[in-house]
């Protein structure tokens, strides 16, 4: 040392000084132990870096039901009434068709108690109306026929005239055709005579008898004009009655058959008055049967909608909350879109619960605590509002499965977190991947089949 200072340290203070940095300075040994830890640990951190991990797909969500059946609904009342009765209270277990609430009715059409029997009476009216309207029907088509066969014998009488004056008009035509030769005949030989008279071949009196011969042939020929005439006249008029006659039938004929598309119309009438009779009291049967509001299936009456005795309530208004019995549970997770395209239908999930304590390692499932087993039954294939998919999971009951059914205390709606087995990786890897950002990655492109078809196709 320097001796600068006027002032001498003494021995004894020095030796203690160096004693205590001395014990103050790290032992070489013991730094020689530290390296050799340290490299143990980043050999046994190589080695890591080199293991299996199981990459996985987070997503939340709540517990549903794969049915919609299972899921609450609301029971409603089919028509307008007012309460007269409840016959449940909240959190009640209630079997299919157990009596709910009974209704009273409100609409005054209504209210006759004997109308069921008001509106039989009403339709054994109109069937008693149908009865006649059809018997009319008959008697017109009777009425009809009687009118046809008249119309025919009487036509064929009215041919038969006309015939008859026919036949009359030929053969006057042709005696007058006789009569009218028999007076040409007699004019030719009475100018004969005349000529013969006068040379004196002749007498006069066969003369005036030549004459008076002539005068009988005239007065044929203009009686047999007369006749011919007479019997043209009959024949016009046999051919106007056969006209009217005709006229007249097919007159009483169209009026028979008004009357008879009036029954028919009348008939057609009352058939609908008592077809809507009919239905409206199977509408009145139904509808009293209706003021009793039943439990659609077996389950337990979670709310009540409607309070108190009296109240009214409207057609087709939910009166209580209904959730089924032993519903078939099915977890409901939502995932980010950058993650559908890997998940297939058949995939493993791992599910936590809420109020089930668990302890998951993400990329060891095996070792997990506290979780369940599931697989993936439906991927939506369109997005939520929010932009996520929601995937159904369903327990994984079979003989592999380890963790068993779901707990049977799980209720509709709790809360439930995730992870879908996705492919093995080494660890430096998924450390990459995180860092770096990107989705998980698979071996091979996923489709639509299920991952246990797949597995079967390649073992075929």
């Amino acid at each position: 040392m320097l001796n600068l200072s006027n002032q001498n340290v003494d021995d004894a203070i020095w030796d203690k000084e160096l004693g205590r940095s001395q014990k103050e300075l790290l032992d070489p040994k013991g730094g020689r132990r530290i390296g050799r830890v340290m490299t143990v640990v980043g050999i046994v951190f190589l080695i890591i870096l080199f293991l299996p991990w199981r990459q996985t797909i987070e997503g939340t969500g709540s517990l549903t039901t794969l049915s919609p059946q299972d899921r609450p609904q609301t029971v409603q009342n089919a028509i307008a009434g007012r309460i007269e009765q409840w016959n449940v209270r909240e959190g009640q277990l209630v079997q299919k068709g157990d009596t709910l609430l009974i209704i009273s009715e409100i609409k005054d059409e209504y209210f006759d108690p004997n109308l069921p029997l008001r509106l039989r009476e009403q339709l054994t009216a109109k069937r008693g109306a149908t009865s006649a309207y059809a018997a009319k029907i008959r008697a017109t088509d009777q009425q009809l026929t009687a009118l046809r066969t008249t119309l025919n014998v009487q036509l064929s009488a009215a041919r038969n005239r006309v015939t008859q004056a026919r036949n009359t008009v030929s053969i006057d035509s042709a005696d007058l055709v006789a009569v009218n030769n028999s007076f040409q005949i007699a004019q030719a030989r009475l100018a004969r005579y005349e000529a013969g008279y006068k040379n004196g071949l002749f007498s006069l009196t066969d003369i005036e008898t030549r004459r008076l011969k002539l005068q009988e042939d005239l007065a044929k020929v203009t009686a047999q004009r007369n006749k011919l005439l007479n019997s043209r006249q009959s024949l016009a008029n046999a051919t106007i009655e056969l006209a009217n006659l005709r006229a007249k039938y097919e007159q009483d004929i169209a009026k028979t058959l008004s009357d008879r598309s009036s029954a028919v119309s009348s008939l057609a009438g009352s058939e609908g008055e008592v077809a809507s009779l009919r239905n409206k009291i199977s509408n009145v049967d139904v509808r009293r049967g209706l003021y009793v509001v039943r439990a659609p299936q077996a389950g337990f009456v979670v709310r009540t909608l409607k309070a108190g005795i009296g109240e009214t309530i409207k057609e087709g208004e939910s009166i209580a909350t209904l959730q089924p019995d032993a519903p078939v549970l099915a977890a409901e997770l939502y995932v980010r879109a950058m993650d559908v395209p890997l998940i297939q239908r058949g995939r493993t999930v791992r599910l936590q619960f809420d109020g089930w304590p668990a302890v998951q390692f993400s990329g060891w499932p095996s070792v997990a605590v506290g979780t369940f087993g599931g697989t993936v039954t439906v991927i939506d294939v369109v997005s939520t509002t929010s932009g996520k998919y929601r995937l159904l999971v369903r327990p994984k009951l079979d003989s592999k499965n380890k963790d068993g059914a779901w707990p049977a205390q799980l209720r509709l709606g709790s809360g439930v977190y995730g992870w879908v087995i996705l492919d093995s990786v080494p660890v430096w890897y998924e450390i990459w991947r995180q860092l770096n950002g990107f989705p998980p990655s698979l071996q091979a492109a996923p489709d639509d089949a299920p991952v246990k078809d797949k597995a079967d196709k390649k073992q075929a």
